[in-house]
């Protein structure tokens, strides 16, 4: 069995098979061995770890992922890829395939039988439409989790790693810098899949905190206020929250609490800090 990072193996797999692309699964393959090396390389996977891998597709960077890693389970939630995957993984015997949606799986079950509850490693390659709740979910569960390397669409990629003030900071910046320190490691362009997406893709890698870099008394009111605080994201932080209808409290007391902030009342969600979140949702929880 070649490698699959070679586009004519690939289109001998998908012709033998007679494998139709599902858009509703976001399917692109990888097809280009520099940037599934570069994965490899920045996600930092030694002989010595256990991975996990979502979307294998049809094997491509499970096949590097078995070379590198002392064992791998890769979730694949399309059945008609389970065949292929039969094949193109046949010779490494340090892989298992679980047919599945990621989001239905006991990860924490599954990293105390393979890993004996060490922290595991992840690596994905991401439709966009699933992106933030496979993340949100690998965080929140409670999982023992070293890093998260994943394959995203790039605009997704750059909204993660914002910052305060910029257009794509949000929500999910926050959530996601909150539990990890999240790094931008490699620019994918559309011609290194096939088919070819329609628009550029990014690796990134979140590295997990071993502490949260912020103390905050309730974690999920932190969360509820940060949502309803990017709802409505062209109205002030006073307005989104009042909207949003969450806290219970009266514009007015909302407004007073970020002013014991030390911001304006005129203030928007996006100039605010994962700090300053945190210190805000203290302040409102105490009101409430």
């Amino acid at each position: 069995m070649g490698k699959l990072s070679n586009p004519q193996e690939t289109i001998r797999i998908i012709k033998k098979y007679d494998f139709s692309f599902q858009k509703k699964f976001g399917q692109n393959f990888l097809i280009d061995g520099r940037v599934l090396e570069r994965i490899i390389d920045e996600s930092g996977i030694t002989e010595d770890d256990f991975v996990l891998e979502i979307g294998p597709g049809i094997g491509t960077l499970t096949q590097y992922l078995c070379e590198a890693a002392r064992e791998v389970v890769a979730v694949e939630i399309d059945r008609m890829l389970i065949p292929i995957l039969g094949e193109t993984l046949g010779e490494y015997d340090n892989v298992s395939v679980i047919n599945e949606d990621i989001l239905k799986v006991d990860i924490a079950a599954l990293s105390e039988e393979k890993n004996s509850g060490r922290p595991i490693k992840v690596v994905a390659n991401l439709p966009y439409y699933i992106t933030t709740p496979i993340i949100m979910q690998l965080f929140e569960s409670g999982v023992p989790l070293e890093s998260i390397t994943i394959m995203v669409q790039k605009e997704v990629a750059e909204r993660i790693q914002a910052h305060p003030g910029k257009k794509d900071y949000g929500a999910l910046s926050l959530a996601v810098q909150y539990y990890a320190d999240a790094q931008i490691v490699a620019n994918v362009p559309p011609n290194c899949f096939m088919p070819r997406p329609k628009v550029g893709s990014a690796v990134i890698r979140l590295t997990r905190h071993s502490i949260p870099p912020v103390k905050v008394k309730d974690e999920k009111f932190m969360f509820r206020i940060i949502r309803d605080s990017f709802n409505q994201r062209r109205k002030t932080l006073v307005n989104g929250l009042y909207n949003a209808g969450g806290t219970g409290l009266t514009k007015e007391e909302l407004a007073e609490c970020i002013i014991q902030l030390g911001e304006k009342e005129t203030v928007r969600g996006e100039a605010l800090s994962l700090e300053q979140f945190a210190l805000l949702s203290d302040i409102i929880r105490e009101r409430v």
